[in-house]
């Protein structure tokens, strides 16, 4: 499936009032819970990152949490979704961009990317887009991650799934929980994982000069 494609159906998908399920699948609501748990591993979230906000359903739930949390996405009209549905904050900055391209100055000790990265053309631009947002991963931050695994986006029509990934987060990131969501009918998946972004020896080396 070619990029525009893959943007024509997604702009079709959020065109319905609820776009894959999000607020009234149980199982959506069992993902969610753990990626707020695991996104409240640290007692305060300064600045956090939401990666793809879809309707903005997991925004909603994540907003209360931060000081400051900026959302990026491809799709203007998930970004418009999002928006409304979470007009009530003042301390949300909403980004149109694509991942890849997509950077900040600004470090964020919390970055979120769910249900994401599979979308990408192939394993390339997938670490391409990982290491980019490793890069803006601040010492001691932590990034929760999620995606279907490897088998299931490869029968959807994707390069790869979570773990390929996890594989690639692993490099630079140290992994620090794995959760597998599975709904009780067995059809749908996720792999979560809460990674932490380490003290590196030369910046325990520069703060000792």
């Amino acid at each position: 499936m070619t990029r525009d494609k893959r943007y024509q159906l997604l702009e079709r998908e959020l065109a319905a009032d609820d776009p894959w399920r999000l607020n009234s699948n149980p199982f959506e609501e069992k993902r969610y819970a753990q990626m707020l748990r695991m996104s409240q591993s640290k007692e305060v979230i300064s600045n956090a990152l939401e990666v793809g906000c879809a309707a903005g359903s997991f925004t909603e739930r994540l907003a209360p949490h931060c000081q400051r949390l900026m959302v990026v996405d491809v799709m203007p009209p998930a970004i418009a979704r999002a928006r409304q549905r979470t007009k009530r904050w003042s301390h949300i900055t909403w980004i149109v961009a694509d991942i890849e391209r997509f950077w900040s100055s600004e470090l964020f000790d919390l970055i979120v990317v769910a249900e994401v990265l599979y979308y990408l053309d192939d394993i390339t631009e997938m670490r391409a887009a990982i290491q980019n947002l490793t890069s803006m991963l601040a010492t001691n931050g932590r990034l929760v991650f999620g995606s279907a695994r490897d088998d299931k986006c490869r029968r959807w029509g994707h390069p790869a799934g979570a773990e390929t990934a996890i594989e690639i987060f692993n490099e630079t990131l140290i992994e620090v929980e794995r959760l597998q969501c599975l709904a009780e009918s067995g059809e749908e998946e996720c792999l979560l994982v809460l990674f932490h972004n380490p003290v590196r020896s030369s910046e325990l080396s520069n703060c000792g000069d």
